[in-house]
């Protein structure tokens, strides 16, 4: 068991709290907003008998998760005994070098520093720390608790026996790290999304489909086989003699098409228009919070899924 803070209370820090908590760790919040982490534990009551209906609550129950719960009012006292530090805070680069001075100045010398962060390079609010060797990025995918892969990002100067620490007790917490070797802009999740997106914005944009059209594609298409398997292993298992078969099938392909991806239509151009009217008239703004709460219980409903279906059909 381990005796974890986390800094900042918001959509990212309740949803590390409970994943953490889930795991068996005693866990601190804390938040500049002395009502934040009220709120996010109001938010894990509310949210915790739908995570133990689906069995994804490491067998404990709701009284159990919130016991291992304490919401602490300074800073200092946050970062004590704290073994693993998670910072959720705004995603600026002058609140980050601030808040990682302090964490560095309070927390324990033993203690890995870890920032949400899911595009600031942990090398721009590092570099000046006296124990910069424990410092690093674990970007989650939102929400943790029911997504699990999560990217562990070192910076240049971040020791490995920091990211294995980071990486093992990511595992141990039924995550699913994405270690990176080095860092990049927009590391490995938002490379790969943002690929994705910039072929959907041209494909509205230039009139050959509808959005509706691009998010059955993905969802009644491609997410199917991707909510089990990664690019490669799909390519690998879609030509008869695994991947050197598809790429010498199917290379000039994509060769062709590339060719055609590279330019850039500008998300906040004329079609958005287009996409924000077809978004509100399938969803009006009035029902976000619903859906959203839709969102999580399919979410919940799918992880609940993919562990029998680990466990009875195998990874």
């Amino acid at each position: 068991m381990a005796r974890v803070a986390v800094v900042g209370s918001g959509f990212i820090g309740r949803a590390w709290a409970i994943t953490f908590a889930r795991a068996g760790h005693d866990v601190a919040l804390w938040d500049e907003d002395p009502h934040a982490p009220h709120r996010a534990l109001d938010f894990i009551a509310s949210v915790a008998p739908d995570l133990a209906a689906d069995d994804l609550l490491g067998g404990a129950n709701p009284e159990a998760l919130l016991a291992r719960l304490r919401v602490e009012k300074t800073l200092s006292a946050t970062l004590a005994d704290a073994d693993h530090v998670q910072e959720n805070a705004p995603e600026r680069l002058d609140v980050k070098k601030a808040i990682f001075s302090e964490l560095d100045r309070l927390a324990p010398q033993g203690a890995v520093l870890a920032s949400s962060s899911s595009a600031i390079l942990p090398s721009l609010f590092t570099e000046q720390l006296g124990h910069r060797h424990r410092c690093l990025v674990i970007h989650p995918i939102n929400p943790p608790y029911l997504i699990p892969a999560a990217e562990v990002v070192p910076a240049p100067w971040t020791s490995a026996e920091t990211v294995e620490r980071a990486r093992a007790f990511l595992v141990a917490a039924g995550q699913a790290p994405i270690v990176m070797k080095r860092e990049i802009d927009g590391f490995v999740m938002n490379r790969m999304q943002g690929a994705l997106l910039e072929e959907a914005f041209r494909l509205v944009a230039d009139g050959f489909a509808s959005i509706e059209d691009v998010d059955v594609g993905i969802r009644e298409g491609l997410a199917l086989r991707w909510s089990f398997m990664g690019p490669f292993e799909t390519i690998d298992l879609n030509a008869p003699a695994g991947v050197r078969d598809y790429v010498e099938r199917y290379q000039g392909i994509y060769a062709n098409l590339f060719a055609q991806m590279q330019r850039r239509v500008d998300w906040a151009g004329p079609v958005l228009t287009q996409i924000e009217g077809e978004r509100r008239a399938k969803l009006p703004t009035d029902h976000f919070v619903e859906r959203q709460k839709w969102r999580d219980r399919r979410l919940m409903a799918l992880a609940a899924h993919k562990r029998r279906a680990a466990r009875d059909i195998g990874i």
